[in-house]
């Protein structure tokens, strides 16, 4: 039953997302402003249908700690649910992600131009910087910025070397950073179809306190991601 729905899921994913990626190509002739906005109520239908198909639902703790306008949100990276989330329960989210992305056919193309921030894995100290200033743009028009310092997804249980562009942003905008953990990845593994009935808890945690050297910074978030404050 639970591969069924896993199958029936991800059947509406690439139907649905394939048909909104053409439209979605179209605004982003006519009215470039509305993809965002268009992206973000597919992603709330896929989390809709996710409910509906999987039995998988969503348990938000501490969004009172997000403010109004730019933030950093470094979030736990377990399945590909994290990098769909934010959609949904941001006003203007802007993710980190992986310049890869951008080539892929029909919604490769709609990423940057709908704000999100292309980092190139591979491009060292150069990609770095043309990470900041990309964040610090980002930044200026207000947009909430999501970063995976894993850098990967991570299965629960496991651990992973944070990644230190975390830090490199945070110092370059001086934007709080508020730590996000999940443990989305009991439900829905990192190379599985299958999904699995049951909540993920999301939990953003309180700002990390302002001037934090890349030591500090990340070992605090390594104790929230793998320590006894995990939510998982």
């Amino acid at each position: 039953m639970f591969l069924l729905g896993s199958l029936l899921f991800h059947a509406f994913i690439l139907v649905s997302g394939l048909t909104a990626g053409l439209w979605a190509n179209l605004l982003l002739r006519i009215a470039p402003e509305k993809v965002l906005p268009f992206g973000q109520a597919w992603a709330r239908l896929a989390l809709r249908a996710l409910r509906a198909l999987c039995g998988i639902a969503i348990v938000y703790e501490g969004l009172e700690n997000i403010p109004e306008g730019p933030v950093i949100l470094a979030a736990q990276h377990q399945s590909a649910l994290d990098t769909m989330i934010w959609f949904t329960r941001l006003p203007k989210p802007a993710y980190v992600m992986k310049q890869e992305l951008s080539r892929i056919p029909i919604l490769g193309p709609l990423l940057v131009p709908s704000g999100q921030i292309p980092l190139d894995r591979s491009g060292g100290a150069k990609a770095l910087r043309d990470l900041t200033e990309r964040v610090r743009a980002a930044a200026a028009s207000g947009r909430q910025i999501i970063i995976f310092p894993e850098g990967t997804r991570v299965a629960p249980g496991e651990r992973a070397r944070l990644q230190p562009g975390i830090v490199a942003i945070a110092k370059a905008t001086g934007l709080p950073v508020l730590p996000v953990s999940t443990d989305s990845g009991r439900v829905w593994g990192r190379n599985s179809i299958r999904k699995y009935p049951g909540t993920v808890h999301v939990e953003v945690h309180p700002p990390l306190p302002t001037g934090l050297d890349r030591t500090a910074m990340l070992q605090s978030l390594e104790t929230i991601f793998y320590g006894e404050t995990h939510c998982g």
